[in-house]
């Protein structure tokens, strides 16, 4: 009985939080636009029992979704926020993997006092985070002081509201969720590996290649996906660093519920964002099964 109640909590869960919520937006999405509160008309009435489940289904459509398909914006969006949030994955796992390599490779009482400068940053508001970004890049910012002052620019470099903006925000706001599961996998190693490969003949930097990346493969996927994932559907950052030239998914839906009020469109691009990000979900969860099918 015990061993039940501690899986239904999980679906329990999902079902509050995850099928509920997705049952509510996929309804609106096939619902039309209307002048009223809330801004819609729905297809599916459920106080009208069996008489009103026949109606839906005759009546039934996707207009909402063949008109995301009509309007470029929306694929453009789409696209967009893909190529950002790829990019943005690559450049956290650059800046990300040799303090993670750092971290496992220091003296083990080092390592809480390192673990706690990563995990730092979350004990500040992210909106807050985000707000002090805007500061460091704005023209008068001080990065562009610290580098007049150094004589490297005569003028203020114009990095506020732009793209190089948005890929600073993301890598810095999800570098931990890089680093941490790369530290895991590397703090795991087994050092004796490297020894034995430099006593058969092997450099470093080849028992680096033949040896240390294949085992942080696991860390290296997952902190990939923990960051992917979020990125792809960020809202805050593009608004708040890229401005108005950023062209993001998530902005566009902002956009489409509380300015434009159409809530049919707006949950018809909700339901094809997520319907992409099922996608990495449902592999980062197949790398992590074969994980731990290889540990045990």
């Amino acid at each position: 009985m015990g061993r039940k109640l501690l899986v239904a909590i999980p679906y329990a869960w999902l079902l509050v939080l995850f099928l509920v919520p997705f049952a509510i937006v996929l309804k609106i999405s096939l619902s039309d636009i209307a002048l009223s509160i809330p801004p819609y008309t729905p297809t599916l009435d459920f106080s009208a029992g069996l008489a009103g489940l026949k109606s839906f289904f005759s009546e039934l459509d996707f207009e909402n979704f063949v008109f995301l398909t009509e309007d470029d914006l929306y694929w453009k969006a789409y696209l967009s926020s893909l190529q950002i949030a790829v990019l943005s994955t690559f450049l956290t796992l650059l800046v990300g993997f040799p303090i993670a390599y750092g971290m496992a490779r220091a003296p083990e009482e080092w390592r809480p006092s390192l673990m706690m400068l990563v995990i730092l940053p979350f004990w500040t508001s992210f909106l807050i985070r985000v707000y002090a970004w805007m500061g460091i890049l704005s023209n008068e910012g001080l990065l562009n002081q610290f580098l007049m002052w150094l004589g490297v620019i005569d003028t203020p470099l114009i990095l506020l509201n732009t793209q190089i903006a948005v890929y600073i925000g993301i890598v810095y706001t999800y570098l931990p969720f890089m680093i941490l599961p790369i530290y895991a996998t590397l703090e795991r190693m087994d050092a004796s590996l490297l020894e034995a490969a430099e006593d058969l003949g092997c450099s470093r930097m080849s028992a680096f290649w033949l040896v240390t990346l294949p085992l942080a493969r696991p860390g290296v996927v997952a902190g990939c996906f923990l960051v992917f994932i979020p990125a792809l559907g960020e809202f805050v950052i593009p608004s708040l660093l890229g401005g108005s030239g950023t062209l993001m998914i998530g902005k566009v839906l902002w956009e489409e519920f509380f300015n434009n009020r159409d809530w049919p469109v707006a949950s018809a691009v909700a339901i094809i964002l997520l319907l992409i990000l099922i996608i990495p979900i449902i592999l980062f969860q197949r790398n992590q099964q074969l994980s731990r099918e290889r540990e045990g």
